[in-house]
């Protein structure tokens, strides 16, 4: 407690690289330079050294043999390659206990991949969510006669999105939590949590019993407290303190700005219980504290007194299914005129084989902002204090056109305009 709270601003741009090192030195050999994407901003350099990424390794394998069983393992890594953090020492993690081929988000590799070596492995492929969901809309697979698998990690991702992959023929759909500026496996989905979370999507009561903020459901993990020591602040935001000898460059309460809350396993139960909900949950194999991830702490935009996430206009997309079929990508921004009147605009990107003069808004508009209102209790309130159907807007765009031609499917995707 002694030890203040560090992040980017006050730490990693103050301080060399060297400095941050023990003993005020970079190891000359068995060291990995690696950068984060730089979705955030300038791109940051990352040091991970031999011990560190050994660690890491077993700690993957442990992971996803308890999802996935022992059975042979062909991975299939479309996360961005070259000196991003995460393609890289995904690669360098797996060979150890799976076939590994890296193509980067290729989604003509990965087909090729997958027609060459055919059905009879286990596929898992590992991305960011809207690459992802790319590539079941564009792939000519008939993706339910092959074993394919999804892991994916960098942001969040709905439950209407988890089942529309998984009708498109995926079989099993897991997110990693994680971050370059800390670990690459802080914590990970399991059956568990993917059957707490679908429970609080159908149960307004068990969201109020458990839930600390409001917006769209929060992505919910479990944890090793003997590895990371996380704390959360007054404000909600999850401060990381890694556990682990041998690390190049220690991480102690780093704070990367994301929102969470922590609760006991044992409290969990107790509250299902009450409720009589146990028989929608599968059990875990461990009592370890469960992490709901709320996103980015300052990844909102704010509207008459409502903050409005990525992940709120999401989960309002994927329950209209018509809607999320023809959608590859969003953003959202909030804009005031000359006469302080605010307006909340949501652009769509479409898929590339539909065209948006053949779409209209009129047909999705009104039903969108509802879903949005039902997701976020706050907006709702904002949108009845702005009592105007002109204050929200709704956009379509061709793919690749307007602000998202801009957009790098190689790294996480831009969703506050």
């Amino acid at each position: 407690s002694e030890i203040p709270i560090i992040d980017k601003e006050n730490y990693i741009k103050i301080y060399p690289l060297e400095n941050r090192c023990l003993n005020g030195a970079m190891p000359a050999k068995g060291l990995v330079i690696d950068e984060s994407s730089g979705s955030s901003g300038a791109p940051t350099n990352w040091l991970r050294g031999h011990k560190e990424r050994a660690r890491n390794t077993r700690f993957i394998k442990f992971g996803m043999q308890k999802l996935f069983g022992k059975q042979p393992m062909f991975i299939i890594n479309a996360f961005a390659l070259g000196a991003w953090a995460t393609g890289m020492n995904i690669k360098m993690s797996c060979l150890t206990f799976a076939k590994v081929k890296s193509v980067g988000p290729e989604l003509d590799k990965i087909e090729n991949t997958i027609k060459q070596f055919g059905e009879n492995h286990q596929y898992i492929v590992m991305g960011y969510p809207p690459f992802l969901k790319y590539f079941v809309d564009q792939t000519s697979l008939n993706l339910s006669k092959h074993n394919v698998s999804f892991i994916f990690g960098g942001e969040s991702m709905s439950e209407g999105m988890r089942d529309y992959l998984l009708k498109k023929g995926v079989k099993k759909v897991y997110s990693s939590y994680g971050a370059s500026d800390l670990e690459l496996n802080i914590s990970s989905e399991n059956d568990f949590t993917i059957s707490l979370r679908r429970a609080l999507r159908k149960n307004i009561t068990l969201r109020k019993k458990i839930l600390k903020y409001t917006g769209a459901l929060p992505m919910i993990f479990q944890y090793n407290p003997a590895d990371f020591l996380i704390e959360i602040t007054d404000s909600g935001e999850i401060i990381s303190t890694i556990c682990r000898t041998d690390y190049v460059a220690p991480k102690i309460r780093y704070n990367i700005h994301d929102k969470g809350q922590i609760l006991q396993y044992n409290d969990v139960l107790e509250i299902l219980k009450e409720l009589n909900l146990m028989k929608q949950i599968t059990l875990s194999k461990t009592d370890l504290p469960i992490l709901m991830h709320y996103g980015r702490a300052d990844m909102t935009v704010s509207f008459f007194g409502s903050n409005i996430s990525p992940t709120d206009v999401q989960e309002a997309i994927y329950l209209l299914p018509k809607l999320s079929k023809i959608t590859n990508s969003f953003a959202i921004k909030v804009t005031e005129d000359s006469t302080g009147d605010k307006k909340l605009i949501v652009s769509i990107e479409l898929t590339e084989k539909i065209c948006s003069k053949n779409i209209s808004v009129n047909d999705f508009k009104h039903h969108l902002f509802v879903n949005l209102e039902n997701v976020n209790s706050d907006f709702k309130k904002g949108n009845e204090m702005a009592n105007n159907d002109n204050a929200t807007k709704l956009i379509f765009f061709d793919y690749n056109t307007g602000s998202f031609a801009k957009n790098d499917i190689r790294i996480k995707a831009q969703y506050i305009n």
